[in-house]
């Protein structure tokens, strides 16, 4: 499946506000990255960053299904966003 990039960017903004509403995950994603709540905000127009939301979420499965659960997708969608924003075809998972 191949998504356009508009379509991977929403879906990374909806894992970023998923992201931003999880009170346990969202500072592990803070801390982890150093960004900052201005980080966030300035990061939903930045591609890159989108793609970096979904990297750290890509990390654990059941962070994938808990968000695509709560956004009744397919819990392939982040996989397929990510390949889709700046960067994601270098994505190596040797």
């Amino acid at each position: 499946m191949s998504l356009s990039q508009d379509a991977a960017e929403m879906i990374g903004l909806k894992c970023l506000a998923w992201l931003a509403g999880d009170e346990e995950l969202l500072p592990v994603f803070m801390g982890t990255t150093g960004a900052s709540v201005d980080d966030l905000r300035e990061g939903a127009k930045n591609p890159e960053f989108i793609g970096a939301v979904l990297d750290f979420v890509l990390m654990d499965d059941a962070w994938v299904e808990a968000f695509c659960t709560a956004n009744s997708l397919a819990n392939d969608m982040p996989m397929h966003a990510r390949a889709a924003l700046p960067g994601g075809g270098q994505v190596n998972w040797t």
